[in-house]
């Protein structure tokens, strides 16, 4: 069984910073990619971030510049320090992490972020 633990969630006014931790555990996984996903109300989930097991990382367009990921393999623990938010960045924050080819995929719970104007 593998567990994603996210946190950092929450409410934050336009400008504002939050961090996104999500941690991995349990047995029989591999780290291929971790990243994060979005879901806001009536859309689809959409990527914002996903960086490899060697950091290379990808973003949105519509974050770039402002969203940062980063990775603690040791911890086996992703972060996204999210910066300059805006009203549309508001929506459910899912955790991901991809096995690779020979491994599953997971997700987590997801984590609400809502930005206010």
């Amino acid at each position: 069984q593998v567990q994603l633990v996210e946190s950092g969630g929450g409410s934050v006014q336009v400008g504002g910073s939050l961090r996104l931790s999500c941690a991995a555990s349990g047995n029989r996984f591999s780290i291929e990619t971790m990243g994060w996903y979005r879901q806001a109300p009536g859309k689809q989930r959409e990527l914002v971030s996903v960086i490899s097991s060697d950091s290379v990382t990808t973003y949105a367009d519509s974050v770039k510049g402002r969203f940062t990921i980063s990775i603690d393999k040791d911890k086996k623990t992703v972060y996204l320090q999210m910066n300059s938010l805006k009203p549309e960045d508001t929506g459910v924050y899912y955790c991901h992490l991809g096995g690779g080819t020979w491994y599953p995929n997971y997700w987590g719970q997801g984590t609400q972020v809502t930005v206010s104007s």
